[in-house]
């Protein structure tokens, strides 16, 4: 990754799909407000060697077509292609070894748009070691709006600086949700209060630390959200008022799935696009 001052690059995987291309405007949207390069990948496997010139010719038409539509309407964008011989989520996670950020979308034919378990996106917001953002729902305002931060832990930093840093190139304000079910539970299975209290006291202090960063962005406006119940459902709620929602990647637990149960229901219901920050472990 780059840092403060040098030109980054923002990756998208683009393929022949109008998700794709949800994809690729919105990566050249944030390219724009970053400073960046946007770097368009389009992946293909292995062909036979009768296909083969057709197969590449047919590439280079889609990241030729996916360069001339950017540049239609943001004609001062700098733009690289690559065209992989590879699987597709290799191919980005290997374009994206000195990117900032990769941006895919969220289904289509396979290829970079699939957003089903086990899908390219799918993947590479599994194993990226850069935020990478699937763009889906309400993409087109794609700069304005709020920055919602799901927050699980005190360790969730990185998701919240990631969020700050984003919020402050758009102009925009960031919040900082954090659900959780109660531990506490009496005979009529219903939360006591007192106890009750003791357990939102350790929340507030969970999230309190978790925006630590806050003070690194005094021009960023900062709301913070405790609430009780499902988390995956009140991130989804608060996308419908978002321009992006972040959440943090945390290492898997055994053998549970790699992006969490709350990261895989964002991703698939939320109403904005979704960034996964992966966050290094203690």
């Amino acid at each position: 990754m780059t840092g403060p001052g040098a030109v980054g690059t923002v990756i998208v995987g683009v393929d022949d799909t109008s998700y794709s291309w949800l994809a690729a405007q919105w990566a050249a949207a944030e390219a724009g407000v970053r400073g960046d390069v946007l770097r368009i990948v389009h992946a293909v496997g292995a062909s036979d060697a009768e296909s083969e010139a057709r197969v590449l010719d047919a590439a280079a038409g889609v990241l030729d077509d996916a360069r001339v539509r950017i540049a239609a309407v943001r004609p001062t964008a700098r733009i690289d292609t690559v065209l992989a011989r590879d699987d597709a989520a290799d191919a980005l996670l290997a374009a994206a070894c000195d990117a900032d950020l990769i941006v895919v979308g969220t289904r289509g034919r396979g290829g970079f748009a699939g957003l089903l378990l086990g899908s390219v996106s799918l993947k590479v917001a599994a194993h990226a070691d850069c935020p990478v953002v699937i763009a889906r729902g309400h993409t087109e305002g794609a700069l304005d709006g709020d920055v919602v931060v799901g927050v699980r832990d005190a360790g969730d930093e990185d998701a919240v600086r990631f969020a700050l840093a984003e919020a402050q190139r758009r102009g925009s304000a960031v919040r900082l949700v954090h659900a959780w079910t109660p531990l506490v539970r009496s005979g009529l299975a219903m939360p006591q209060p007192p106890r009750l209290d003791d357990e939102q006291r350790l929340h507030e202090q969970l999230l309190n630390h978790a925006a630590r960063p806050v003070a690194e962005y005094p021009a960023v406006h900062v709301d913070t959200e405790l609430s009780i119940g499902p988390p995956a459902a009140a991130l989804v709620e608060a996308s419908a008022r978002a321009a992006l929602v972040v959440l943090p990647r945390h290492p898997p637990r055994g053998l549970g799935l790699r992006l969490g149960s709350v990261v895989h229901a964002v991703l698939h219901h939320a109403n904005c696009p979704v960034a996964v920050v992966p966050t290094v472990p203690d």
